[in-house]
């Protein structure tokens, strides 16, 4: 049975998380409150502080599914520091002390859509996108993975895995007809519930060691919304935005997202879409 740490334990998905794992691993759960239910080990204490993560010395320590951070509307300085600064302290201390995955919980939000002058560069957006981020935490992710990278090149047997997860939550109610343009647009049609997210991190906490560093986009494959993926994109952009690809049969409610890369990697696919949430027929 291995040894599984998750930070952010206390969190929605991490405490879900947690539930998760504990039958088939031992599980440490990392965070300055208790998550609830029993099963694992509680370890009061905060990622970014190398004297907290000395509690975890006497752990060996398999992987890691690192989902503390401070998220979306955080100022730019708490951003670095923390999702930044705060990962690569946890980083460095568990590849000096035999970890040998590490799954980050990054987001889709690297991009920078949060700004409404926000255009995609291509469709649907891939990994390789560029960092156009304008308020912080975008960049405060992507500064991570670029973090990650380094720390790759000097564990290269060390398995890395960023998921730029999208907007996850509780809810399963359908939104009907086309969305306003607004900073976070992108955040509704790639929303994922929450049980999904927490069985994309698990699998990925589980699939067979990899050596090197991947980024996927985790999110459905399917767009949270009944309106057609082209006339959402249009709607918001106009001619600004190629939208051939969704205008191809089969491909009509596709996600913005391109998902081809998390297909490849953890075999995922999301079940709770709308079609099964609601048997609607679109």
């Amino acid at each position: 049975m291995s040894t599984i740490l998750v930070t952010g334990a206390s969190g929605l998905i991490g405490n879900l998380l947690v539930e998760e794992l504990k039958s088939r691993h031992n599980v440490l759960a990392l965070s300055r409150h208790k998550p609830q239910g029993e099963g694992f080990t509680y370890i009061r204490g905060d990622f970014a502080n190398w004297e907290d993560l000395s509690q975890l010395d006497a752990h060996n320590i398999d992987g890691v599914v690192h989902l503390a951070a401070v998220t979306g509307g955080c100022i730019e300085r708490e951003g670095i520091l923390v999702n930044v600064e705060g990962s690569r302290v946890l980083m460095q201390y568990l590849s000096e002390h035999g970890c040998k995955k590490i799954v980050l919980a990054s987001s889709i939000a690297t991009i920078g859509f949060q700004n409404i002058d926000f255009v995609p560069d291509h469709l649907p957006i891939t990994e390789s996108h560029g960092c156009k981020d304008r308020d912080g935490y975008g960049l405060s992710k992507y500064l991570m993975e670029e973090v990650s990278r380094y720390i790759s090149r000097q564990k290269p047997n060390l398995d890395i895995l960023n998921i730029r997860l999208s907007s996850a939550g509780i809810k399963t109610d359908v939104p009907q007809g086309l969305r306003e343009h607004r900073p976070w647009c992108l955040g509704g049609p790639t929303y994922m519930v929450v049980e999904d997210a927490v069985k994309l991190f698990a699998t990925a906490a589980e699939s067979p060691h990899k050596p090197g560093l991947r980024i996927v986009n985790g999110v459905a494959n399917r767009s949270w919304s009944t309106v057609k993926t082209a006339d959402q994109l249009r709607h918001w952009w106009g001619d600004k935005v190629d939208t051939s690809f969704f205008e191809q049969p089969g491909n009509e409610y596709a996600s913005i997202f391109d998902t081809t890369r998390l297909n490849e990697e953890l075999g995922f696919r999301a079940t709770k879409t709308l079609e099964i949430l609601t048997n609607i027929q679109v």
